[in-house]
Formats: C-alpha cells, sequence, structure tokens
C-alpha cells in the first residue's frame, strides 16, 4: 500500500500558519543558519504531529474544551516608552527585562563576574556571540511527558528569551533576575531562559513571567533548560502570573552531571489554564535533583503538572515536593513518574504531592508512579488531599480574624516547607508577594 501524509489542517495548527512561520523566519533572519534549520525542523514535527486526545494518558483529567491554537498573533514590537514594566527589586548580578521578546531593560553583568567570564546576555545576543556554546545545550532534550507538539512549536518560534553562563570553579552570590512580560490581548509568546553552570560553578536565577494587564487573553509556550556540569550548583525560581485568561505551557528540562546539585522551584499563580511539564535527568554519581512547586489556584483556574525523575548513574538523588493550595473551583492535576535504569544502583529518589483544599467544590488529581530497573535502590512516592483541620480555622476565627485571612495564614503554613528552602531573601519575599495577592483577588 502507498504511503501518504496529510497536509496539516487549520485544526492542528491553529493560527500558527506556514505563512505565520515564515513571517516569523523574516523577523530572525540575521540570527545563524544552523538555528533557522533547527527551527524549520521544529516547524515540520509541529505540523505533522497530532493535537493531543483525551484519551492519551499524558493529558489525563485535562480540559480539552479550552486547548485550541486559534486566534492568536505574534507579539507586535513594543515600544520602549509604552514599556513601563518593574523589575519587582530584585537586585543582583544582572537583570533583563522582555516585552514581547523585546529587551526594555538590560542591566548587564556585574564588572566582578564579567572579568571571570559570566556571560549574560539575550538569548539573541548570546546566539550571535557564543553560537556554539549555545547550540550545545539550547532544547537539546527530547519532551517526554505528552506535550510534544507543543514542543516543537516553542522551539519553531522562539524568538527570545536569556541565556546566563558561568564558567569553571565560579559562584555568583547574588541572583540574576529575567522578567518576561506580555502585552497585547491575542498575543502569542515562546520565552525560553538556558542556564550553564560549568565544572563546580554555582549561581541562582530567577524568572518571572507576568502579563503587562490584567485581563488579557494571552497564549504563553515557554520553556527553560538547565545545565549543571561537575560538581556545579543551580537554583533556578520561576514565578508564573500571567493574566487570567491566559493559556500556558512550560516546559523544564534539567540536566545534573557528577555531584551536581539542582533545586527548581517553580510558582504557579496564574494563567486559565496552565501545564507545566519538568524533566530531570542525573546522569553521574553524585547528581541531587531537587523539584519543588507551589501552587496557589481558585476560581475556575486549571494547573496541570507532569514530571518525570530518570536515574541514569548509581549514587544519584532527587527530591520532588509539589503543593497545591486549591480554592473555589479549581482543579490541579499531578502526574509524576520516577525511572531508574538497570546501571543506577543506589538511587535514593522520593516524590511527594500534597493539596490542600479550601473548598468543597474544588477538585485535585494525583498520579504517582514509579519504574525501578534496578535492585538496590530506595525509591518512594505519595500523595495527599485533605481539608483545613477545623479546629485550626475555629482557633483562628475564635481570636477574631476572619475566614479569609486565616485561609491565607494557614496556606503560608502549608507551604512554608518549600519556601524555607530558597534562602536568598529577596525572592522569598517575592514569592511571598504573589502568593499574598491571590487572596486580594
Amino acid at each position: 500500500m502507498p504511503s501518504s501524509v496529510s497536509a496539516p489542517t487549520s485544526a492542528t495548527v491553529g493560527s500558527f500558519t506556514r505563512e505565520a512561520f515564515a513571517a516569523h523566519l523574516t523577523r530572525v533572519a540575521h540570527l545563524p543558519a544552523w538555528w533557522l534549520d533547527r527551527k524549520r525542523a521544529a516547524y515540520e514535527r509541529f505540523a505533522a504531529l497530532p493535537m493531543p486526545k483525551r484519551t492519551d494518558e499524558g493529558w489525563r483529567f485535562s480540559n480539552f474544551a479550552a486547548l485550541t491554537l486559534d486566534g492568536f498573533t505574534l507579539p507586535e514590537p513594543i515600544q520602549l516608552a509604552d514599556a513601563h514594566h518593574t523589575t519587582m527589586g530584585i537586585t543582583g548580578a544582572g537583570t533583563l527585562a522582555l516585552a514581547n521578546h523585546r529587551v526594555v531593560v538590560n542591566e548587564s553583568v556585574a564588572a566582578e563576574f564579567a572579568q571571570k567570564g559570566v556571560i549574560f546576555e539575550s538569548l539573541q545576543n548570546a546566539l550571535l556571540k557564543h553560537g556554539e556554546l549555545v547550540r550545545e545545550h539550547l532544547l537539546t532534550q527530547p519532551s517526554k511527558l505528552g506535550s510534544e507538539k507543543f514542543a516543537a512549536l516553542h522551539e519553531a518560534f522562539l524568538e527570545d528569551g536569556a541565556f546566563v553562563y558561568v564558567p569553571k570553579n565560579t559562584e555568583v552570590a547574588v541572583p540574576f533576575g529575567v522578567f518576561h512580560y506580555a502585552a497585547h490581548s491575542g498575543t502569542a509568546l515562546f520565552p525560553h531562559t538556558l542556564v550553564v553552570a560549568d565544572e563546580n560553578a554555582k549561581v541562582t536565577v530567577a524568572d518571572f513571567f507576568r502579563s503587562a494587564n490584567a485581563g488579557e487573553r494571552q497564549f504563553v509556550c515557554g520553556g527553560n533548560d538547565l545545565f549543571a556540569g561537575h560538581g556545579a550548583q543551580i537554583t533556578y525560581v520561576a514565578m508564573q502570573d500571567w493574566s487570567r485568561e491566559t493559556l500556558s505551557l512550560q516546559f523544564n528540562a534539567t540536566v545534573a552531571r557528577r555531584d551536581a546539585r539542582v533545586l527548581s522551584l517553580n510558582l504557579h499563580a496564574g494563567a486559565r489554564q496552565a501545564r507545566h511539564e519538568s524533566f530531570s535527568q542525573l546522569q553521574a554519581p553524585g547528581a541531587h535533583s531537587e523539584m519543588l512547586a507551589l501552587t496557589i489556584a481558585h476560581d475556575t483556574q486549571e494547573f496541570d503538572q507532569r514530571t518525570l525523575q530518570i536515574h541514569q548513574a548509581p549514587n544519584t538523588s532527587s527530591n520532588l515536593l509539589y503543593k497545591n493550595a486549591l480554592l473555589d473551583k479549581a482543579k490541579t492535576i499531578f502526574s509524576g513518574l520516577i525511572v531508574v535504569d538497570p546501571d543506577a544502583q543506589k538511587t535514593d529518589a522520593y516524590q511527594s504531592n500534597r493539596n490542600l483544599m479550601l473548598s468543597d467544590d474544588a477538585e485535585a488529581h494525583s498520579l504517582p508512579g514509579l519504574e525501578i530497573q534496578a535492585n538496590d535502590v530506595r525509591c518512594t512516592h505519595g500523595a495527599t488531599s485533605a481539608r483545613i483541620p477545623a479546629e485550626q480555622e475555629f482557633y483562628l476565627q475564635s481570636r477574631g480574624i476572619a475566614k479569609a485571612q486565616a485561609d491565607e495564614l494557614l496556606v503560608f503554613g502549608f507551604f512554608e516547607e518549600v519556601l524555607g528552602k530558597i534562602e536568598n531573601q529577596e525572592l522569598h519575599d517575592r514569592l511571598s508577594e504573589i502568593i499574598r495577592a491571590k487572596f486580594k483577588e
């Protein structure tokens, strides 16, 4: 039987047609040829792959009615005079803010770090000035958690983002701050942050995601790569606070080499519907990955979290702790898997999803899992969903504290186990501010 390939339909590509892709290529035509070739290949994958289906295990429990690629346009270049976006008071090694992919704030890496070879650039500048270094690490890990079509879309339309590189035996004691803003209703954005810590390097990077104005409908398909060389340490904090009409997909890929340690914390607060996929690889003995997340969900928000911890070498460890607080008719989905390869003896892995239910109408789904192919390991997982103990609410309200304020205090108590792992006080405060603001909406 002769084989045939169906042409992509508007239903599968939505607004992201070949004409739209050609317009995007025109905007980035000055970038290296290898990167443009990769983008063309990514677009072909995107066009050929089907949309996920409700029957796909990787999309179990997700709301498909809201998952549409129609009605979005590539971002209009924002005028600098209109870019009144804050950098949220983060003072550190360097600050970069992008609005609709345009760099609007660029406080270069501090001189003391630049002299040591630290690089902090927009991704476009890094592609032009440090092409081989970027090429070695950018989007080199495959998507494995169900969103292959959207991962291809991200690579095809990725226009700009941030690049952080810390050379061997260099420590940057203060954080880099990267701010991604979406402006105008109907805009589609594809932000990306790439962090590379070379052997025995240490760095902290904070990513902030926000809409310039509340109530605007946007589509965001973002990603980040974290690469920790031998003995390196990376702390990565992402704070997602898009407008309440935004559809958000975000992909994280972490690679940890020998004796490397990576801590990533993702705060999920904004968006109407958000899906976050996190893929962590422990590639050499002594590697450790700390995967943390906090979600504060209310109204009818949906947060879909999919994770994969792969242990590929002996004596590696990982710890996943995702905590969700749900109000009103909000919904969360957690599906996590620990995979231990046959040679990864002495693996120590843990996975926990805990849900605090503040409403009878909220909905939480937890699907933890293990796939163990070695015989000398310690791997555990668990999930819980529970209401606030009535005696705790009664205790606070009996002292004159209103229910909403009591709930806020109890949520902060629930989250502190994760918040307490952030050593930098400014980052701790910014995370707390975003959570606190949710109770005032």
